[in-house]
């Protein structure tokens, strides 16, 4: 079983920052793409951004040049740190992670339980 584990969501003033945290843990073999993705009730989850096991990252365009995607392989942990936040970034942000059980299965994907992230004007 793997279970993904989000942390640092809360309330934050608009121009202010929140760095979320999403940490993987179970039997894992190797985790390949991580990323974040946030939806808000009644529309779909919409890709906030990923990171590959290697570092290569992309980002929707509208939170390009003020959020930031990043990893440590070792703890198989992924983080978003999050600037210049606008009351339009409110809503709930979850974590996903493409994780292979063992060398003989295929990578399937996770889901974190979603951490909600509220911005004030």
């Amino acid at each position: 079983q793997v279970q993904l584990a989000e942390s640092g969501g809360g309330l934050v003033q608009a121009g202010g920052s929140l760095r979320l945290s999403c940490a993987a843990s179970g039997t894992i073999y190797s985790i390949n793409a991580m990323g974040w993705y946030r939806q808000a009730p009644g529309k779909q989850r919409d890709l906030v951004a990923t990171i590959t096991s290697g570092g290569v990252t992309n980002y929707a365009d509208s939170v390009k040049g003020r959020f930031t995607i990043s990893r440590d392989n070792a703890k198989n942990t992924v983080y978003l740190q999050m600037n210049s936040l606008k009351p339009e970034d409110t809503t709930v942000y979850y974590c996903n992670a493409n994780i292979a059980l063992n060398r003989w299965v295929r990578p399937t994907g996770y889901w974190g339980q979603g951490t909600q992230v509220t911005v004030s004007s």
